[in-house]
């Protein structure tokens, strides 16, 4: 029985070590406190997952740590998706999801959030996630 728990609990932690890393290597690209890595990536995880399809976002849901899959689908509700959206509004809304701050470039900010899971996530899933988002968004979402 014990031996069990002990699996479970090991599993466990290292669910919060990797999302840990993806925090702090955020947090360095952007030479961000982690607080504030954690909040962007929670804010622009979400703004992407309303973006897409639910199977895109199933698939995407799939690449992530589990904690981060945790945060993914933190207060979603498919009924708000809607679909005809702007680069724009794409940085507005994870602005507001944020919490705006005037010292913070969006774009600077996003893109690092985009590279991250380029490195982090198969590139053919990163191909096929970018491939199904609108135009607007791909531009978003730099690759190499």
């Amino acid at each position: 029985m014990g031996h069990i728990s002990h699996t479970s609990f090991a599993g466990f932690t290292h669910a919060g070590q990797q999302a840990q890393q993806w925090v702090k290597e955020l947090a360095k690209d952007l030479c961000w406190s982690e607080p504030s890595a954690c909040r962007l990536l929670r804010s622009v995880l979400h703004t992407v997952r309303d973006w897409l399809s639910p199977a895109e976002m199933a698939d995407l849901s799939a690449q992530l740590p589990v904690l981060l899959r945790g945060i993914y689908f933190e207060g979603w509700n498919p009924s708000t998706t809607a679909h005809e959206r702007t680069k724009r509004d794409f940085i507005i809304s994870v602005r507001n999801s944020f919490g705006y701050d005037e010292e913070i470039d969006f774009d600077v900010a996003i893109s690092a959030v985009f590279k991250l899971l380029d490195r982090h996530i198969s590139h053919g899933e990163i191909v096929q996630v970018r491939n199904s988002m609108k135009k607007s968004l791909r531009t978003l979402w730099p690759v190499d």
